[in-house]
């Protein structure tokens, strides 16, 4: 029989009192008629009800204060141990808060391009929705925290390596400036979980973890679409009108309110579409600026508030590739590589649409609005480039001189040796646009974004880098933004500290060891990812060489 974790303890009771539930999802939405935690088909729902699974020694190995805020915590001092313990035992799923009501939502999705029917929360469990922060409506969800109906046959629980990358990244991307969900604590849970890191028939036993993470909602394309799959379109009705009443109430007609009103008009449900295009295309643009990759680009990994979510084998690409993919699950098709991320959102927001088909009756108008995510990353990509680039602004690709061919024969030109994306447009910034710079200072910058040492004294090599410098100059003459206001420009955009792969498995390592300070260290760094600092240093640097086919380092599984 599972035990059921134990409600908050007076004594606690002040350290959570910001904590103020309000839990519109269970109390609007239709909940599973069964509260049987075993794996099976839910029909007729777009939750379950089930409790985390206590743990057998919650310890709190990490937490984001700023995310403490954001959710009504304020400030807590974790070096008190009470404090540490009270937020382990509720953050790892062992002690429920007054007003918590958890449940595990229901939802399906396109997997590598094929439909994959009921997925669900099958490790993630949503403990409530907190309404007392500085930003409203924050869903605390636990990942790791146990069983739960969709969990097939894993057994809801996750390891502290994948756990410590979800944790960091989450983060890193926010300080980022890339639109994502956010993560509270890393809770260690004191107990050893078999895994097959590799699906190589080898499974080992491994520490395990539960990642608190944050958002104001986890409604996903897939929410949608197994309501559409089984026929279920009345509750389709009632969970769009949900979620564009709650967290879309701008397109709602003046003094609509936010009631439970179902009907949803269809210009309404259009724009709504429209609206989650754009929001899609401005993270992917953001994903393409720092060089993430996603890794799994599943229908069921989509929000529909254009969140980046689930944080499995993703990666930074090191060497610049738009064919690198992190996902060795992916490694033949490549279907989520870096370059195809533009596409893969695309297709995955027609599957969405198709879902929303059944409450139009027809797919045309669907399809019309679906044009506004192409329209939406074309004009953040040309002003995100432009920004990389530290001009002023994109010159249209309608001119024979406009700054489309000359991002092309950036990109090729990073793919003919091996090129660290991140430093090399860091690196960028540094070169000279007075006239008349020598062959040496003007490669000068460049030098350590190469893998190979001796790339730029290679006569093909070093004669195209030239040729593209010389023309980028002449496009920053013509711009006439003076060298120190582009360099600054250009750091803004351009980071300096990433979360390579390579720098989360040292961090993993450390706390498998016992020592979380290598976490400790990364989110620091990672909270100012533009900022070049003195401490840091030796977190600002290419992929050592040692790690370009160590596991964790280049290539991840989905095992967590």
């Amino acid at each position: 029989m599972t035990t059921s974790p134990s409600r908050s303890e007076p004594r606690t009771e002040a350290l959570f009192e910001g904590l103020l539930f309000d839990n519109s999802f269970v109390r609007e939405l239709p909940a599973d008629p069964s509260t049987e935690n075993r794996p099976r088909q839910v029909q007729g729902a777009c939750y379950s009800r089930v409790d985390p699974t206590p743990v057998a020694a919650p310890t709190l190995l990490a937490h984001a204060s700023e995310v403490a805020r954001l959710v009504g915590l304020g400030s807590v001092d974790v070096d008190e141990p009470s404090a540490s313990k009270a937020l382990a035992e509720v953050f790892g799923g062992s002690r429920l808060l007054r007003g918590m009501a958890p449940f595990a939502a229901r939802y399906g999705g396109h997997q590598f391009g094929h439909w994959a029917g009921q997925l669900g929360d099958g490790r993630a469990i949503t403990l409530g929705e907190v309404v007392g922060g500085p930003e409203g409506r924050q869903e605390l969800q636990l990942k790791g925290a146990g069983p739960t109906p969709y969990s097939r046959s894993a057994d809801g629980r996750a390891v502290l390596r994948s756990s410590i990358r979800e944790f960091l990244c989450s983060e890193a991307m926010h300080h980022l400036g890339v639109p994502t969900t956010r993560a509270l604590s890393l809770v260690g849970t004191g107990e050893r979980i078999l895994r097959d890191m590799f699906y190589d028939g080898n499974p080992e036993m491994e520490p395990g973890a539960v990642v608190c993470r944050v958002a104001p909602s986890f409604l996903r394309f897939g929410n949608f679409q197994i309501l559409a799959a089984r026929g279920e379109v009345p509750l389709l009705r009632q969970l769009v009108a949900y979620a564009i009443r709650l967290h879309f109430p701008h397109l709602l007609p003046p003094g609509a309110g936010t009631g439970s009103a179902d009907e949803v008009p269809h210009d309404m449900i259009l724009e709504w579409l429209a609206e989650i295009c754009r929001r899609t295309a401005d993270m992917v643009v953001h994903w393409m600026r720092v060089g993430f990759v996603h890794g799994v680009m599943n229908t069921d990994n989509m929000s529909i508030l254009g969140l980046t979510i689930d944080y499995g084998p993703y990666g930074w690409v090191d060497d610049y590739d738009p064919q690198w993919t992190p996902n060795t699950t992916d490694a033949q098709g490549r279907r989520y590589a870096y370059g195809r991320q533009p596409q893969v959102a695309l297709w995955n927001l027609a599957r969405f649409a198709e879902s929303l088909g059944p409450l139009l009756g027809t797919m045309e108008p669907l399809e019309e609005a679906l044009g506004e995510y192409g329209r939406a990353f074309r004009d953040g990509w040309e002003s995100t480039m432009a920004a990389k680039l530290g001009l002023r602004g994109w010159r249209g690709d309608e001119k024979s001189d406009g700054d489309g061919p000359l991002v092309e024969s950036l990109l090729e030109l990073l793919q003919v040796t091996e090129t660290d994306m991140t430093l090399f447009f860091r690196r960028l910034a540094e070169i000279p646009s007075a006239p008349d710079i020598d062959d040496e200072t003007l490669l000068a910058p460049l030098r350590d974004a190469y893998y190979d040492t001796n790339a730029a004294a290679r006569p093909d090599f070093r004669q195209r880098t030239l040729a593209w410098l010389r023309r980028y100059r002449r496009r920053l003459a013509e711009d006439g933004r003076p060298d120190p206001e582009r360099r600054d420009a250009m750091d803004r955009v351009n980071p300096i500290y990433v979360l390579r792969n390579y720098l989360a498995q040292l961090a993993i390592r450390k706390a498998e060891a016992g020592d979380p300070s290598g976490v400790h260290e990364l989110l620091e760094a990672l909270r100012s990812p533009y900022d070049e600092r003195p401490e840091a240093a030796h977190l600002g640097v290419k992929r050592p060489d040692w790690a370009r086919h160590e596991p964790g380092c280049s290539m991840l599984s989905c095992s967590s």
